[in-house]
């Protein structure tokens, strides 16, 4: 893992011209040339602690694909989304690179879905990365495997957001689990601090440098 691309790709998310939306949703596009990136931002108001503690289960399109995620995350992605469609949908886009942060890393992960969803034809060349993501996804999805084969959940040790909403409840997290930091460095709330996640992807990108 090259974790100093993750570093370039958080540092890219925390500072991104955001535009805000419906339901305190808030994206960014960065185009270079077919390729699209599209940032979301991390919790930044009350609204936005509301839709993260809306935790009900709800189905993400009915009969058509039936699967279920977190309705507050749900209702954020589906006010955001059509702002995204139509470039999304573009032929002149032939990569997506979704990326996030906290609350954001949620919306990333159901973006990076739907894009696998409605782009079969790009979906072997788009990734999706979520930093400090909590769990958005509840029970059993179809195909789950192959719809997040290329989404990479980083959470540094001991992030309390990554164990929320609880497991118990049914939640849990799907994806590539990157694990950086060290145990019991941190307290929960700090270990989900942008500027440690930094610096543990700095310290990580140092050690494979070493190796």
């Amino acid at each position: 893992m090259d974790y100093g691309y993750l570093r370039e790709l958080f540092l890219s998310c925390l500072t991104a011209d955001y535009r805000h939306v419906e339901n305190a949703g808030s994206f960014a596009l960065v185009r270079d040339g077919e390729l699209l990136y599209i940032f979301f931002e991390k919790s930044n108001g009350a609204e936005d602690w509301i839709n993260n503690l809306s935790y009900h289960a709800v189905s993400v399109r009915g009969e058509q694909d039936g699967w279920f995620c977190h309705e507050g995350f749900l209702r954020v992605w589906n006010s955001v989304l059509p702002y995204l469609e139509n470039l999304i949908s573009s032929a002149t886009v032939r990569r997506i690179i979704t990326v996030g942060y906290s609350h954001g890393a949620a919306l990333a992960l159901l973006c990076h879905e739907y894009i696998w969803f409605t782009r079969s034809d790009i979906r072997t060349v788009c990734e999706g990365y979520g930093f400090g993501c909590p769990r958005a996804v509840w029970g059993t999805v179809p195909e789950e495997q192959e719809r997040w084969k290329r989404f990479f959940l980083v959470r540094n040790s001991g992030d309390l957001v990554t164990h929320l909403p609880p497991r118990i409840s049914g939640y849990r997290h799907v994806g590539n689990l990157i694990e950086i930091g060290e145990r019991e460095k941190y307290t929960g709330v700090d270990a989900h601090r942008a500027e440690n996640y930094l610096t543990e992807l700095e310290n990580m990108q140092k050690r494979t440098q070493r190796t």
